[in-house]
């Protein structure tokens, strides 16, 4: 009875493609540990590259930070000839004060600020050139 049963529970065929499985793929899958194992372990080269400084020279960086007043064009009336520029909060330019307007990086035009205030925007009349919504405004 013990041996019916058995014979029942088990598919031959099903044991022996799994036992040629089982004898190509542990192999491999050593192989592949053992050699990821030694990719982690192996000593790794330094990606510092060392410069020689001449005796005599000194090398300072300067960094100076960039106080400078800027905003961007909110709006632009091409008929009233002025914009509306908004500047970042609890920064605000003095009024009569000029800036000058880039689009691209290149100087496209001046401005004047003349008001009124609201906010963070400010009205700004357009002296010369032409203006964008989005260019940008810097003091210099």
């Amino acid at each position: 009875m013990d041996l019916i049963l058995a014979e029942r529970c088990i598919d031959p065929s099903s044991a022996t493609r799994l036992t040629v499985a089982m004898k190509w793929l542990t192999p491999f899958t050593l192989l592949l540990a053992g050699m990821l194992a030694a990719g982690c372990f192996s000593k790794k080269p330094s990606h510092t590259k060392t410069s020689v400084i001449p005796a005599g020279v000194i090398s300072q960086t300067i960094v100076t930070l960039d106080n400078s007043l800027s905003a961007k064009v909110a709006s632009y009336n091409a008929t009233g000839r002025f914009v509306v520029l908004s500047f970042p909060v609890n920064r605000m330019p003095r009024m009569d004060q000029t800036f000058f307007l880039y689009r691209a990086g290149l100087k496209v035009g001046e401005v004047k600020i003349t008001g009124p205030q609201r906010d963070n925007n400010v009205a700004a009349d357009l002296v010369t050139g032409e203006a964008q919504v989005g260019d940008e405004v810097h003091e210099q």
